[in-house]
């Protein structure tokens, strides 16, 4: 019985290709189309392993395997979509599958997976029916990239595990937790998102934490801090990275024993809140530099989910860019469509900020443009009037060759440290767009922040970090 497998695949040739590949690993392979075939095969012989397609000729196949869990509760269940959104692959998940493959899969992985299935003593048991309909979100894209985030977030969804979320800004970090947060186990509870970043580092352990009246100058009253808050639910540690060292050690010991005190308060308080952090820095080399401590991260980074950037998932843009339009005319914009060739534009273009630039580019052209169809004769005005800054030459972005330039004369002359590059690149590089910023807003840093697309918590922390003192810098001649 554990060497029989029961195939439920609507497409010949993927079912031939499987079945030849578990035929020569020795396993008994029996194939069909449709749930009634698929029942019928079930009532009459016992399988080890069922794998399944979702969409096959007579409706969805993840639908009714409530009714196969309850009549072969001993039997593993491994299921292949096309389908490749987050929607099947929590679904899949909420089925109790032993694995999730989105389509097209490596065979060699398949079968490897098979053996696992087969030869494990673990009775999955489903919930016997399928779950609702999770609601819609803000995750779209069917690329292989986005597949294996996918896949990771359905890993972490029945349990409790700290989550450490890494990639450029842009890419959709804070989505990715509260998708976490809104399919797993907590989704009742509270979501709290801080922005580790734009707290002044005398004030996160407060944020963080907690304070009592009388702490410290100007607590006049008790102050319950994010970790409680986010009690029941989900705490998600944005920007972790920019997080001060002396917080840093607070956080590891919250995280080792699970409580906490608030400042100034001797109560020991004890956490019940998931943690998802996120950061769009390399933590390995600041660990090196004595910038993070290493085992802050090992104790945050116990399931790393890493975004890829958008120009690693050019196939998800069409689907992202009609996904903004209609979000864009829910919230009051004109309703446009987009045409394959004003797609395919968009999708040669780097993108640099990633998703977040894409969506205010589509939000653009939704309300600048004349037609309710958008084109590329539409389009191409926006990105030349973004200075150039999205168009490519010969498959490389515009200005690449400028900014490399002045890079090299920068690196010629400052000749930084060893383990210093970085952050004496950033500081090089935001202390003249700082001014620039600040100079056009007319020194009003909410303005600033504004142009520069950044909190003006954030920017005031960096001002302060550079020595910039803003009346004093433009008074300069």
């Amino acid at each position: 019985m554990k060497k029989s497998i029961l195939l439920v695949e609507d497409d010949a040739s993927i079912a031939i290709v499987i079945t030849a590949a578990l035929e020569a690993e020795g396993f008994k392979v029996d194939r069909c189309d449709s749930i009634a075939e698929r029942d019928r095969l079930l009532a009459d012989r016992a399988y080890g392993l069922m794998l399944t397609d979702v969409m096959l000729t007579d409706g969805d196949g993840i639908e009714s395997l409530g009714r196969v869990r309850l009549n072969c509760p001993q039997m593993q269940v491994i299921i292949l979509s096309a389908q490749n959104t987050l929607d099947t692959a929590v679904r899949a998940s909420d089925t109790g599958a032993f694995e999730y493959f989105p389509k097209p899969f490596d065979l060699e992985e398949l079968v490897r997976t098979v053996r696992q299935a087969i030869g494990s003593s673990h009775n999955a048991e489903g919930s016997g029916e399928a779950s609702d309909e999770p609601q819609a979100l803000p995750l779209v894209g069917r690329s292989p990239a986005m597949q294996a985030v996918y896949r990771m977030i359905t890993r972490v969804l029945r349990n409790d595990l700290t989550v450490l979320i890494l990639g450029e800004s842009g890419t959709g970090k804070e989505l990715v937790a509260e998708a976490i947060h809104q399919l797993g186990n907590r989704a009742q509870g509270p979501f709290i998102a801080v922005n580790t970043a734009a707290i002044p580092a005398e004030l996160i352990e407060s944020e963080l934490f907690g304070h009592e009246k009388g702490a410290f100058t100007g607590a006049h009253a008790r102050h319950i801090g994010k970790f409680e808050q986010a009690g029941g639910g989900t705490l998600f540690l944005d920007e972790i990275g920019d997080m001060p060292m002396q917080a840093q050690t607070r956080l590891l010991r919250a995280l080792q024993s699970g409580r906490i005190r608030r400042v100034g308060g001797t109560e020991e308080i004890t956490l019940d809140c998931r943690i998802v952090a996120a950061t769009n820095r390399d933590l390995v080399p600041m660990i090196a530099a004595g910038q993070f401590r290493e085992d802050l991260y090992y104790r945050i980074a116990v399931v790393p989910i890493e975004l890829p950037p958008l120009r690693e998932r050019a196939d998800d843009i069409e689907a992202l860019s009609r996904h903004f339009l209609a979000l864009a005319a829910s919230e009051g914009l004109p309703r446009r469509s987009l045409t394959a060739a004003g797609a395919a534009l968009l999708a040669r273009q780097p993108w640099r900020g990633n998703v977040r630039e894409l969506r205010n580019f589509i939000y653009r052209l939704a309300l600048l443009a004349r037609d309710e169809v958008i084109d590329t004769s539409t389009i191409e005005p926006l990105l030349a009037g973004d200075g150039g800054a999205h168009t490519r030459d010969d498959g490389e972005p515009a200005r690449q060759a400028d900014f490399g330039e002045a890079l090299a004369s920068w690196l010629a002359v400052a000749r930084p440290q060893p383990g210093a590059l970085y952050d004496e690149a950033l500081a090089a590089f935001e202390r003249p767009l700082f001014l620039h910023a600040l100079s056009t807003t007319g020194g009003n840093q909410l303005r600033a922040a504004q142009l520069l697309g950044i909190n003006r918590n954030t920017l005031r922390k960096r001002l302060s970090e550079l020595d910039i003192v803003p009346e004093v810098a433009l008074a300069k001649p």
